[in-house]
């Protein structure tokens, strides 16, 4: 085969590269990523790459180098698409819909309802946290402390009228 020394940087032989060669690699990118508007992306991509390249692309290579070209940013948009999915589910920002007003609120009563259960005695405190956390049974827990069930309902009243007294303040 003859070599042909057109050279691509002239507007005419650009177009006619354009017209005979965009359709079979638009196709071809469709069918890599299944998404035409990506597709159609990435082949404006290699257009612009092969016009930015053209005086060192040999005109008989040219189809040979838009596929590379096609294949190699197919294939660096899924590295990046890997990259940007591992740092969103590493990097994954707690958002929220609330007012700075209600997160604030939230945490001051996160505050005070924990140094409210600080100030239960120790008796009072276990047996809310058995029944509100763990949410064990009256039964079960005084099973677990050996203690009657009577007991265990008296620290629970006795645990919740504070706890009444002082988050009612809030």
């Amino acid at each position: 085969m003859a070599k042909d020394n057109r050279n691509i940087c002239h507007s005419k032989t650009f177009e006619t590269i354009y017209k005979t060669y965009a359709k079979d690699i638009r196709r071809f990118l469709f069918f890599k990523t299944q998404d035409i508007d990506k597709a159609e992306d990435i082949l404006q991509d290699v257009f612009i790459k092969l016009w930015d390249n053209c005086s060192k692309v040999d005109y008989n290579k040219v189809k040979s180098y838009m596929y590379s070209i096609a294949n190699n940013m197919f294939l660096n948009e899924i590295k990046h698409q890997k990259v940007v999915q591992n740092f969103s589910k590493y990097n994954k920002k707690e958002s929220t819909n609330e007012s700075p007003e209600f997160i604030m609120l939230e945490k001051e009563f996160m505050e005070k309802l924990e140094d409210t259960i600080a100030s239960l005695s120790e008796k009072q405190r276990e047996v809310f946290l058995m029944n509100r956390i763990e949410k064990k049974k009256y039964k079960d827990i005084a099973l677990q402390l050996d203690i009657s069930v009577k007991a265990v309902e008296k620290r629970m009243h006795q645990a919740l009228v504070i706890m009444r007294k002082e988050i009612g303040n809030v």
